[in-house]
């Protein structure tokens, strides 16, 4: 079996196999703000700016780890499915209370 058939869709979109270093930070970056939106859309709270800070300080070091398992697992595209089922969340919410 092929490496480049067994590559996720994000990391064969960022042709991780032929520009790898290229492709790893961008995939890095798609992780980053896909993981920034979910936790803004699903589990934000208002919390002082050093708080805040060391949550997303920590959330770009678990970025890291999740990066390498999005090479071959769909980490990405879960994170898009997530992002989608949250912002219709809110869409509904909104309307329901208006």
């Amino acid at each position: 079996m092929d490496i480049v058939e067994r590559l996720s869709f994000f990391a064969s979109l960022y042709q991780v196999n032929t520009h790898p270093e290229r492709g790893m930070w961008l995939l890095y970056f798609t992780v980053l703000v896909l993981s920034v939106i979910v936790y803004r859309l699903g589990f934000a709270k208002k919390l002082p700016l050093l708080k805040n800070v060391i949550i997303y300080v920590l959330l770009a070091l678990g970025c890291t780890i999740l990066t390498f398992f999005a090479v071959f697992l769909p980490v990405a595209e879960g994170l898009v499915i997530a992002a989608l089922v949250l912002i219709i969340y809110k869409v509904r919410l909104h309307q329901a209370k208006k």
